[in-house]
């Protein structure tokens, strides 16, 4: 049993940067095995924030978040003004400059360069500066001005036009406003205000990859010089089941600006594309589970994946990647065929192609076998030392198993949120399940149910909860359930229990200072939700 005080879950803000560790973008790595193609990486030189053509790009400053006061807070070196729309925590604030994408030995480092390889030309922008306007994470998009993805209790943020990215695609349409290159991929933290559970994280890392073609190129023939290219990708032996149509007029509809030819042939090479990353990752999972001894290794036995119908606001048609794995079917992936619009908007109405996105840290749980997303974040050498870009990937070895330890929470909701509020089964903030990849935040409002107001006014949301528990416990909270609820038969009051789990990584907590943080919770559930403590 390990004593002493109770330990603060959040950094500094003004975090010190780890000498010789800069922050950079992605470049070529000699010692990767997986890496053998060159990228078109873009590394800015700048200090602080930069422009790479019209996005702007950051580099690690010495503290990323400093003085913040009750008007203002300064990120970067840049002055944000807040209002009541601000949301963000320190503990959020004070990861900023944390990149695991890019950290070198880090799996989610090693995941990003293994997807990377089955991209040969693609320039890759892994530097994005995470705050962006509501325009770029929304509007630019197409997201209804109700979706509940605007939410405070789904968003982080900073005052009511600006807040941190929830996906990458708030930089999909700068990118095609600049105009530097036909095909990308981004990598890049995201955040959103979610559960605490072993599988979910308010931040997490995406990639997103487009690819476009121009009409007023290849003698106007869009379809043909796709099936051309198509000729570049690979072979593969997976067994494939997609069973719909490319396009169906109210499931997936036809864009009115495309031809279905076109369609047609864009969807085959974003399917292959693809097709080809997972026959990478998970041939890469197999081998390292078949050389853990793991008994479900079935190597002989041919992948299989499937393709689901979608919906996202920026792509159509649509498609979700799910592969049968470990005896039960898994999504990987969204995708679809970019709307007209971004293109249109961003001056080149004469293009069309495909994007997709892909959430790092569930590739990087399965092909590393990482049972919790927490340890991801862990300092501990006991796990980060099991992890080498130079070598072939093999399976995270646990080195501790702590006791865990319950503890309830009981309130009554106010009276005036008592009717009003609702209980969504499914966080709709994002990260896990279906979230991850490209559009999640459409496939999270449709698992969700939530209160119509997106701003300061909206009432109880689960979210405000988990958020609460994350900013006393940070990651010593493995996880919290909603244990039971109930409505007064008089009063029509609600009552919720939630149920904490409390548990490190690293070493066995005391009943003293999981009371301490209980506590702590319970305070500020009173003091920033209003309720009575049961």
């Amino acid at each position: 049993m390990c004593g002493g005080d109770v330990p603060n879950p959040g950094e500094n803000a003004c975090a010190k940067e780890e000498a010789g560790q800069p922050y950079r973008s992605s470049e070529t790595n000699p010692k990767h095995p997986l890496q053998a193609t060159p990228h078109n990486s873009r590394d800015d030189s700048a200090d602080n924030i930069v422009s790479r053509g019209n996005v702007p790009q950051i580099r690690k400053p010495s503290c990323i978040v400093k003085n913040i006061t009750s008007d203002s807070i300064i990120i970067a070196g840049k002055t944000y003004q807040k209002d009541e729309w601000f949301n963000t925590p320190t503990t959020i604030l004070s990861n900023i400059n944390k990149s695991l994408h890019l950290k070198p030995d880090h799996p989610i480092s090693i995941t990003r360069q293994l997807i990377e390889s089955r991209f040969p030309g693609f320039t890759t922008y892994n530097n994005y500066f995470p705050v962006v306007t509501t325009h770029q994470n929304f509007d630019s998009l197409g997201f209804p001005q109700d979706h509940p993805g605007r939410s405070r209790t789904d968003t982080y943020y900073i005052n009511k036009s600006t807040l941190l990215r929830t996906h990458t695609s708030a930089h999909e349409a700068d990118v095609f406003t600049a105009n530097e290159t036909e095909k990308y991929l981004i990598s890049a933290d995201v955040y959103r205000r979610d559960a605490v559970d072993r599988s979910h994280y308010p931040i997490f890392h995406q990639m997103e990859g487009a690819r476009f073609w121009d009409r007023t190129q290849h003698n106007g023939n869009v379809t043909a010089a796709v099936l051309e290219s198509l000729k570049e990708i690979p072979p593969h032996d997976m067994k494939v089941e997609d069973p719909n149509p490319t396009v169906h007029e109210e499931r997936n509809p036809l864009q009115p600006e495309h031809t279905l030819q076109e369609v047609e042939a864009i969807a085959t090479h974003l399917k292959r594309s693809l097709e080809n990353v997972v026959v990478e990752i998970f041939s890469n999972a197999r081998e390292a589970a078949a050389a853990a001894g793991d008994p479900t290794a079935h190597t002989s036995e041919p992948l299989k994946v499937r393709w689901i119908e979608a919906y996202f606001p920026f792509t159509s048609p649509s498609w979700e990647l799910e592969i049968y794995w470990q005896d039960q079917w898994l999504e990987v992936l969204g995708c679809g065929v970019t709307r007209h619009s971004l293109y249109k908007n961003a001056g080149y109405p004469d293009r069309l192609g495909w994007a997709f996105g892909i959430g790092l840290e569930r590739i990087s749980m399965l092909l590393f076998n990482i049972p919790d997303i927490r340890l991801f974040w862990s300092q501990d050498q006991r796990f980060l030392t099991q992890f080498s870009e130079s070598k072939p990937i093999q399976r995270f070895s646990p080195f501790s198993k702590h006791p865990e330890c319950y503890k309830d929470v009981s309130f009554w909701l106010p009276q005036n949120q008592s009717q009003q509020s609702d209980i969504p089964t499914t966080s709709s903030a994002g990260g896990g399940g279906s979230l991850d990849g490209i559009g999640g935040e459409v496939a999270a409002a449709a698992a969700a149910t939530t209160t119509t107001a997106l701003g300061p006014e909206a009432g109880f949301h689960e979210n405000d909860v988990m958020e609460i528990v994350r900013d006393v416990a940070g990651d010593l909270a493995e996880d919290v359930q909603l244990a039971d609820e109930f409505t007064h038969p008089k009063t029509k009051r609600r009552s919720l229990c939630y149920r904490i789990n409390y548990r490190s990584l690293e070493r066995t907590l005391t009943n003293e200072e999981v009371n301490a943080l209980h506590k702590r919770i319970e305070e500020g559930l009173v003091e920033k939700l209003g309720v009575q403590i049961r």
